[in-house]
């Protein structure tokens, strides 16, 4: 290796690393995503811990989540996070409601949580890992990881045993909470859960990928293929056009 060869590849790391972190941003919704996904049971867990009123506490909840949908729509931003903000709290307000306990504002949450730490084991375990299903589209290389690039497979499904041991250790703490625990503990205990398991899943999920393997863009590919055979037609129109033109000289000197 040269002395100018490194800097090159040192950048070349850099710069994939670089396209990791903004790919995991975009997907898990950055700052705004978790605070998208606190403040609602912030609200409700506050609330009902100053005057034990479960109805103030989910309206305000579920009043927040919509506004935060609300601001996205304003700002022209992406609403699939504040969204799916707005249907947990929507089913955690139902569940309370009917039930007359609060704590059950929780228990969908809990829920999702439990099976989608089930999905990541499940799914990496059968050569599919939910993490590849999830950023292929991010990374513009869908599927290709699949079949094409063992290193990201390997990776894809590292960081969705990660995300599976984390999520089901969280449910392993907030289970018994929700049976031993009133309502204030076991909200309080949830909001501490809700950003660092998160951070550390998504950190992990970064060391894997930012070692594996650049994505192979299936995109740029299927654009190369499309100019190539636009390409083609276009010399093969011209070959046409070129022989048709010899023939027609031909026939003139004839």
């Amino acid at each position: 290796m040269t002395s100018l060869d490194k800097p090159t590849e040192d950048t070349e790391a850099d710069d994939a690393r670089a396209v990791t972190e903004a790919a995991l941003f975009e997907a898990f919704g950055g700052v705004r995503g978790m605070v998208e996904t606190v403040l609602p049971g912030l609200l409700f867990v506050t609330i009902f811990t100053i005057n034990k009123d479960l109805h103030l506490s989910a309206i305000a909840a579920l009043a927040v989540s919509l506004l935060l949908v609300v601001v996205r729509l304003v700002m022209r931003d992406t609403v699939k996070h504040a969204f799916s903000g707005v249907f947990g709290v929507a089913f955690g307000v139902v569940f309370a409601m009917m039930t007359g306990n609060a704590k059950n504002f929780y228990l969908p949450g809990m829920l999702y949580t439990l099976g989608l730490g089930l999905a990541y084991v499940i799914t990496a375990l059968a050569g599919v890992p939910l993490m590849g299903l999830i950023l292929g589209p991010v990374f513009k290389e869908n599927l290709s990881w699949r079949t094409r690039n063992p290193g990201r497979k390997k990776a894809y499904s590292k960081a969705s045993y990660a995300w599976g041991a984390i999520l089901l250790a969280k449910c392993a703490i907030l289970f018994p909470l929700y049976w031993w625990a009133d309502t204030a503990q076991l909200g309080w205990v949830l909001v501490a859960l809700k950003i660092p398991p998160f951070l550390l899943a998504v950190w992990l999920t970064w060391v894997f990928l930012a070692k594996a393997p650049a994505p192979i863009d299936v995109f740029a590919e299927m654009e190369a293929q499309e100019k190539a055979e636009e390409e083609r037609k276009a010399a093969q129109a011209a070959e046409r056009g070129d022989t048709e033109a010899a023939a027609g000289r031909h026939r003139r000197e004839a």
